[in-house]
């Protein structure tokens, strides 16, 4: 038997991408050294060929390498191939991949026309109907052959014809089959997956990419993590394409695309990404070729020291153990650190920018739903009253000149605190590099760890860090302070969610710094708690679980996504599903609170969890009925007003 993939620690610590056999899709080859290939889907309805083709078109000319299109039925599978003509008329070669969700025939005549094919395990032979279903041994061996009846026509084919398979697994579409044996589990899906693999194999087919994709972040990671090292244990190396599905839009599908994705990429997995956004399918280009040049530069990053042993496990979320100290660590949501050093004066201006708001009761700034907690002022005096739920930082030397006042807290270099006499009675703030050798630090309950990277693979370093931490059975609280050198905003916020979100979605973390001469607080401010909210680590915003559109789609995505968002975005940590269609319908939405999904014409079914519970609204009074919902269950809050 292999070597399972993480019991190889130096994995943890170099950056060495994931070795996969070659796929040839087209001629555009995946896999094995190839560029990672950057991919994204049409809206498009499949039997307008001259919108589809002309979007395809758009894609392309934007950077995109595989056009995935939609095909429900046999009469949009054969369209394919007429579509494929027009667009080789026109000079373009770029892969089709048909995407196929309940009908095995669409997927074999699709075979005979595109370059790919992509079928969903949970829906190919299997059907979702939310049903506890009980198997004995021979009964659920007597489902694997029917699965294998069923699915080896299309394996058969595709290998006749050259044509590649993505076998996709989502989080929210297990079937009733695997949801009763394994549960809504990283398992799961990847069981989901490997029994479709293995048939392939046994037919000696391998043009095969696999998919592990989840709207959770860390279902997501833990899941495409499960299949790698599935896959080493049983011989198998095939090509993966990440992908966060039912992102949403704006910012917070960016963060939390670049968290998913981008975490994994710096872990050396990853063939070919897509960024799904409920936008247009042009606009995800970019954001996917920002998140794969981050990475560009980690073959040469500075060495980092290996890991001794990996005291976590990689495959599920548990918080690492840390003592609570102030407003830090322990059962604490983890921390948003404000800096304020290097602004010139501290006005009403900053501490807005830092989420605080002014009490005119008790005078003070308060906190709101995404204020920072803690303020770094560095050598600058403040004139204000602050609550007393927010802490306040000063440069050690700062704080002694203070007359070291209890109410606030010193931060120190590390050698300064060692050479020094006098410290803070229960809290005291210690900028470490995450490359310091964890014996020679001072074991003190009184710290609060705040550890920074200089290695261009700051994930793997900080990682490496707090391991150790944990090997030596140091529990002190870490804060996460990074410095990304992007002057640009959006090129920041995706590296800061692919960099410091990997951390947080594995527990390990208690508190996030951001730091940046380039980008204003607000935005650096926004950031970090969407990072936070990303990772499902502390939620302080509504969460809408909303799918790309594409030619499936009832209903405009993008404009009843702003709908429901500008009536519900003050309801902090409720997670709205919407849905265009009823294959991204109940199950896509996994662990939405409410969803919103697209049933037939016109018609739209709202959810509570996964279950209907009003089917068929008209669309026109969907989201005034979405709101009653709400209501009627108690989810609901007035919006503040904005005096």
């Amino acid at each position: 038997m292999n070597t399972p993939y993480f019991d190889q620690l130096q994995h943890l610590t170099r950056y060495q991408r994931y070795k996969t056999r070659v796929v040839n899709i087209g001629d555009v080859p995946l896999g094995g050294d190839h560029p990672i290939r950057i991919q994204s889907m049409t809206n498009t309805d499949t039997m307008d060929t001259q919108a589809t083709v002309d979007q395809t078109i758009r894609l392309v000319n934007a950077g995109c390498e595989y056009v995935r299109i939609t095909a429900p039925s046999v009469k949009e599978a054969r369209n394919l191939g007429v579509i494929k003509s027009e667009l080789r008329k026109r000079g373009y070669s770029v892969p089709l991949i048909a995407d196929i969700h309940f009908v095995p025939r669409a997927a074999e005549e699709a075979a005979k026309l595109v370059e790919k094919v992509r079928v969903n395990p949970g829906n190919y032979v299997d059907r979702k109907n939310f049903q506890q279903l009980e198997y004995s041994q021979d009964e659920y061996q007597g489902e694997l052959e029917r699965i294998r009846e069923r699915f080896s026509p299309l394996v058969k084919l595709c290998r006749e014809e050259g044509t590649a398979m993505r076998i996709g697994s989502n989080h929210g579409s297990l079937s009733d089959r695997i949801l009763s044996h394994y549960g809504d589990t990283p398992q799961g899906m990847v069981e989901s997956a490997m029994e479709f693999l293995r048939i392939c194999a046994d037919h000696d087919y391998h043009e095969i990419v696999l998919s592990m994709k989840a709207s959770n972040t860390r279902i997501m990671i833990q899941a495409y993590r499960l299949l790698v090292q599935q896959m080493e244990i049983e011989g198998f190396n095939y090509p993966l394409h990440l992908g966060v599905t039912e992102a949403g839009d704006g910012d917070d599908a960016r963060i939390k695309s670049s968290l998913g994705i981008g975490s994994l990429l710096r872990d050396g997995f990853g063939d070919t990404i897509r960024v799904s956004l409920t936008e247009s399918p042009e606009a995800e280009i970019p954001v996917a070729q920002s998140i794969v040049k981050s990475i560009n530069s980690l073959s040469n990053h500075p060495e980092i020291a290996d890991l001794a042993e990996l005291p976590y496990n990689p495959f599920e979320y548990r918080r690492r153990v840390s003592i609570p100290n102030a407003n830090t660590g322990g059962d604490q949501v983890p921390i948003v650190v404000a800096d304020f050093s290097h602004v010139e004066s501290i006005n009403e201006v900053n501490l807005k920018s830092a989420g605080l708001q002014y009490d005119l009761i008790s005078r003070t700034w308060q906190p709101g739903d995404m204020g920072a907690d803690i303020l770094y002022f560095g050598r600058k005096a403040k004139d204000f009253q602050l609550s007393p739920d927010i802490v306040t930082l000063y440069d050690s030397d700062k704080w002694e000149m203070l007359n070291h006042p209890s109410e606030c807290f010193p931060v120190y270099e590390l050698d300064v605190f060692i050479n020094s006499e006098t410290h803070h009675p229960t809290t005291n703030y210690v900028y470490v590099s995450s490359d310091v050798d964890i014996t020679t630090l001072p074991d003190d309950p009184t710290i609060i760890w705040i550890i920074h990277s200089d290695n261009s693979h700051q994930m793997a370093g900080i990682r490496r860090f707090i391991a150790e931490l944990m090997n030596h059975q140091r529990s002190q609280p870490v804060i996460i302070q990074s410095s990304i050198p992007h002057t640009q905003r959006d090129e920041y916020l995706l590296s800061a969610a692919a960099e410091m979100g990997g951390i947080f979605n594995d527990g390990l973390a208690d508190g996030i710094w951001l730091r940046s001469q380039h980008i204003t607080g607000n935005d650096l401010n926004d950031i970090a708690f969407g990072i936070l909210q990303a990772s499902r680590s502390r939620m302080t915003r509504t969460e809408y679980i909303a799918c790309p559109s594409c030619g499936r789609t009832l209903f405009h995505l993008e404009e009843v996504t702003a709908q429901i968002r500008e009536r519900t975005s003050h309801l902090k940590g409720v997670k709205i599903g919407i849905m265009g269609c009823i294959v991204n319908g109940p199950g896509e939405m996994a662990d939405a609170d409410f969803g919103y999904v697209g049933t037939g014409p016109g018609k739209v079914s709202l959810y509570r969890g996964q279950m209907v519970v009003r089917p068929h609204v008209p669309q026109v009074e969907a989201v005034d009925s979405l709101i009653e919902l709400i209501k009627s269950e108690g989810y609901w809050v007035e919006p503040m007003s904005e005096s």
